[in-house]
């Protein structure tokens, strides 16, 4: 979606709304497509004192598997975007400031701008709760479901051989 920001760098227009929702159901991430819904980009893109500046926020579903226990879990998560919008920039080195998005055309292609905050808002480790136990190293059961009753006595490789010396 290409928004017309030239109302707000001229000074006619104090802001633009923004409602859309982007489909990122192809985007793949750590193996699979964990975007099944579509990304809700609400805000808004504003004009004070000559200065254009984003306000958006993207409302991501994200859907995973838990890293420790392998059940399937459903997680919101929210990408604030605030950004400076500029025409062009004044001198070389601001170019890699990524709190400035450069439109020479005064077109803003919504998708291109929203795409690397809401990928940069993705967890790298998916939990379906603070406290998962996660499974059992020895029969594999879901311990937040219960108990398994494994007997696991777990003894650091670097201590190993001290208890063999207190079993003897």
């Amino acid at each position: 979606m290409l928004l017309d920001l030239k109302p707000l760098f001229a000074g006619s227009s104090d802001s633009l709304s923004v409602d859309f929702e982007m489909d990122l159901s192809e985007f793949e991430f750590l193996g699979v497509k964990p975007l099944r819904a579509p990304v809700a980009i609400n805000g808004k893109i504003v004009s004070r004192a000559g200065i254009v500046e984003s306000q958006l926020s993207c409302k991501v579903e994200y859907v995973g598997v838990c890293d420790r226990c392998l059940k399937e879990t459903v997680k919101n998560y929210t990408a604030h975007i605030n950004r400076v919008i500029v025409v062009s920039l004044e001198n070389e080195d601001s170019e890699e400031n990524d709190d400035i998005a450069v439109v020479p055309n005064m077109q803003l292609d919504l998708e291109d701008f929203c795409y690397p905050d809401i990928v940069m808002s993705l967890p790298t480790k998916l939990l379906c709760k603070g406290n998962c136990r996660g499974l059992c190293s020895v029969c594999g059961k879901n311990l937040n479901e219960g108990d398994c009753g494994c007997q696991v006595k777990e003894v650091d490789p670097r201590l190993a051989a001290l208890a063999e010396l207190l079993n003897n």
